[in-house]
């Protein structure tokens, strides 16, 4: 009976099956989404090298937090203690800048993803794609807001308190 369900399901999915592989075969619209996807491609590309660049301070700013924290806490000067609560802020902005820029990749790829799908079905889903353009653009001005802050904190330097 099993096997009677599953060979009815495959027998009414055949004309489904023939219908996505004669979509797919149209080498013209094939190459038309290619298109459509260059600029997310590239962009995906411009987040993979912000990234790096995120990643790399961070790197950066987590080995000389471990420097500070080896030392025991009352061998520590007052400068290394100033710097580690700087050192920390830094960390956090880095953390915001990652996660959003991280989104903004996984969103970019998705959008890739629904343009190739878009070509083959018959619902229209040409808002959700420019929803998830926009909420990318979002994302990834959030994540470049973090690094921007991250920079202007890294160029003030760990400064003592004013009194």
């Amino acid at each position: 009976m099993l096997l009677d369900l599953i060979a009815a399901a495959a027998e009414t999915r055949l004309p489904f099956a023939l219908e996505i592989f004669e979509r797919t075969a149209s080498t013209p619209r094939v190459q038309q989404v290619v298109q459509l996807s260059l600029a997310p491609a590239f962009l995906l590309s411009g987040i993979g090298a912000v990234m790096n660049v995120i990643m790399s301070r961070m790197i950066w700013i987590a080995k000389r937090v471990e420097t500070i924290e080896d030392k025991m806490e009352e061998s520590r000067t007052p400068r290394q203690v100033l710097e580690l609560g700087w050192l920390m802020r830094r960390r956090k902005l880095m953390q915001g800048a990652i996660m959003f820029s991280t989104a903004a990749a996984v969103m970019i790829s998705a959008v890739i993803m629904l343009l190739f799908i878009s070509a083959y079905i018959t619902a229209q889903i040409g808002t959700l794609i420019a929803s998830l353009w926009v909420l990318t653009m979002a994302l990834l001005v959030t994540g470049l807001g973090f690094f921007l802050l991250e920079t202007r904190l890294a160029a003030i330097g760990a400064l003592p308190p004013k009194e």
